[in-house]
């Protein structure tokens, strides 16, 4: 890279998540075409014209970690100038700081929510609703205390950490081969009575349930001993946007089977869901409605704010939850609990709400003692790795946003530890699923203008809250079916589109590079439909190791995955070709930072930051160290 060029930097991308891979020129979020957000005392002021943001994933608050390029293109020189109305070491007012800390949990709480849903579906708990407010209720309390530890003790900079999708592909594989493993006939005689039966699918959800435990936990673990001994620049040298990008677009594509099971119960309520929030986020970009604001230096008075770009996913669930409402009233949908569309009804659920205690206290072996699978361990690494590269753009994201400098090795590894830690509390919660940044309540810093790191320590009590209180996690589970897959087309269906877009780091002039992505995307969707439609045909005589065997290819993460790093990394090509240098160019130097690099040193006395032993700490900031960023390979 000439000295002259603009320098790059990751761009985030999730998610249900934040896709946190890629890296592009001069990263800014929000672009105010004809003025800038002014900061007023309390509150900020949203431009009056001019493009608030061109990011549908900002708009659409789609949680794990979506970007689009057009939203990263401006000049460095315009995001310099907009003023921010709190900065992350900043400490707003506790009545701010409780109203921006609520909308940052708002705007994670439908990926949060889809993610759990499809792990209970995998569990063999799709109709266990008491089960799935248990599971859910663990994945909100995770989800508050993930956000705080990395807050303050992870990378230090303001990210929410929520349910992680690339860990639900493997168990969706282990679905859709065991096609079986729910089906209770083979433990059913003429004298089990139906409260037999429902004890027994409560042991079957029961053990899957503990054998995701299990995986989780190592895998977390492991990821924790990567951060631990700066192992991530290890593989940021092999591992670039050639392997990563069919790896991750093949999650979106996979989702495309649970998403259709969600919708398929009424689709013309679904695609009215998927095209509000469509037209909210999109269509209705440059509208600002008018919100009545106070401040002190104003007092009660008029501006204008993006809210339904911000909520646009929450507003159109409310709105096909009321419609759904209005329909049940009307006795439109069937009230036989066989018919497709009854899951449209509001009330075919509603008695969870009723039975669901009012407090409910999440704690390790609540669902028995933990055991392990060598095949779900497995699909579990191959995401942990993905998981990795996705965190560290989003790391990078928040740092440009935010306007301090791009985050130290040291600060990289402090975060993907508490990561893996994160991961491995979850797994003894059993909420079967890792956790990850969310590139969305990224996006809304931009858009609220304010990066204080304590907003998100408000965040992570309210989802300690959520998760606690047993009867907001029953209300959320009552969402109808139709109205959850119409906001999952929305989010996945994004999430897909932008996968592809963080090809811009690559020469796709190259038939090399063509010929890898392809080839990786192809096979990647192939093995898996074997495996799945032909699964007898693979049979070596070890039925042990034919099952591992079979869940494993039917991940397309790890064929897919595998192969693209494979080809990637042994058939000729420079790393400008295939990206390699864009994404390993953590350097942004030009940029006018409003705070410095002490924002990423650890909470402890300065005094033991000075001490020689540092140096020998990835995790901690080496006192001989230059200030002078460089690249997490070390190059």
């Amino acid at each position: 890279m000439s000295k002259t060029e603009r320098p790059l930097v990751l761009t985030y991308s999730y998610d249900l998540g934040q896709i946190k891979s890629g890296f592009q020129r001069d990263p800014e979020v929000i672009s105010a075409d004809k003025s800038v957000c002014q900061k007023d005392d309390d509150i900020e002021r949203a431009p009056v014209d001019g493009t608030v943001t061109s990011d549908p994933n900002l708009d659409l608050g789609l949680g794990p970690n979506i970007a689009s390029d057009r939203t990263l293109n401006r000049g460095a020189e315009s995001l310099s100038q907009e003023k921010f109305i709190y900065n992350v070491s900043d400490s707003p007012p506790i009545y701010l700081s409780l109203f921006f800390g609520l909308q940052q949990a708002l705007l994670s709480l439908s990926g949060s929510l889809s993610v759990s849903l499809l792990v209970a579906d995998v569990v063999c708990a799709e109709d266990d609703e008491e089960f799935k407010t248990w599971l859910l209720s663990s994945s909100l309390f995770v989800n508050g205390v993930t956000t705080i530890l990395m807050t303050f003790f992870g990378v230090r900079l303001p990210l929410f950490l929520g349910p992680a999708p690339d860990y639900v592909i493997p168990l969706l594989a282990m679905a859709a081969i065991a096609k079986d493993r729910c089906d209770l006939k083979q433990y059913i005689t003429t004298n089990v009575t139906a409260a037999d039966i429902t004890t027994m699918k409560r042991d079957v959800i029961l053990e899957t349930t503990r054998q995701l435990q299990g995986s989780l936990i190592l895998a977390g673990v492991i990821q924790t001993v990567i951060g631990m001994t700066g192992f991530v620049g290890v593989i940021l040298r092999f591992m670039g946007p050639v392997t990563i990008v069919p790896a991750i677009f093949l999650i979106g594509i996979y989702l495309m089977k649970a998403t259709a099971k969600f919708a398929k119960v009424n689709w013309g309520i679904s695609f009215m869901t998927f095209a509000i929030s469509i037209i909210l986020s999109l269509y209705l970009k440059n509208f600002k409605p008018p919100f009545p604001t106070w401040s002190k230096k104003k007092k009660f008075h008029i501006t204008r704010y993006p809210f339904h770009q911000v909520f646009a996913i929450l507003i159109a669930i409310f709105i096909g939850w009321v419609f759904c409402a209005i329909l049940t009233e009307a006795g439109v949908f069937p009230d036989n609990k066989n018919a497709t569309s009854y899951l449209s009804r509001t009330d075919a659920r509603s008695d969870i709400i009723a039975t669901a205690s009012w407090f409910y206290f999440p704690y390790p072996g609540q669902f028995g003692p933990i055991s392990f699978s060598v095949s779900v361990f497995v699909g579990f690494m191959i995401a942990t790795f993905t998981a990795i590269l996705d965190s560290i753009g989003d790391y990078y994201a928040c740092a440009s946003m935010c306007r301090v400098p791009p985050p130290k090795a040291h600060a990289v590894n402090r975060g993907i530890i508490i990561e893996g830690l994160c991961s491995a509390i979850a797994g003894t919660l059993g909420c079967g699923h890792a956790t990850t940044t969310y590139g969305g309540n990224i996006g809304a810093i931009g858009i609220t203008k304010v990066a204080s790191r304590q907003v998100f320590l408000v965040c992570g009590v309210i989802y300690i809250l959520f998760g606690v209180i047993g009867k907001i996690s029953a209300v959320f589970i009552c969402i109808p079916y139709p109205v959850l897959g119409g906001a999952l087309i929305t989010m996945y269906g994004m999430f897909t589109g932008v996968v592809l877009s963080n090809l811009k780091a690559v020469d796709l002039d190259s038939t090399r590079n063509l010929a890898i992505i392809g080839t990786s995307i192809f096979t990647g969707m192939m093995v898996p439909y074997w495996v799945e439609t032909f699964p007898n045909e693979l049979a070596s005589g070890n039925k042990d190791g034919d099952e591992i065997l079979k869940i494993l290819l039917g991940n397309p993460i790890l064929f897919g995955g595998v192969l693209a790093c494979f080809l990637d990394n042994t058939i000729p090509g420079t790393k400008e070709e295939r990206g390699i240098t864009t994404w390993q160019n953590a350097e942004n130097s030009e940029m006018g930072y409003v705070e410095g690099y002490d924002i990423y040193d650890p909470i402890i006395p300065k005094r033991f930051l000075k001490s020689r032993v540092m140096k020998y700490l990835p995790f901690m900031p080496n006192p001989e160290e230059e200030l002078l960023p460089l690249t997490l390979s070390g190059e």
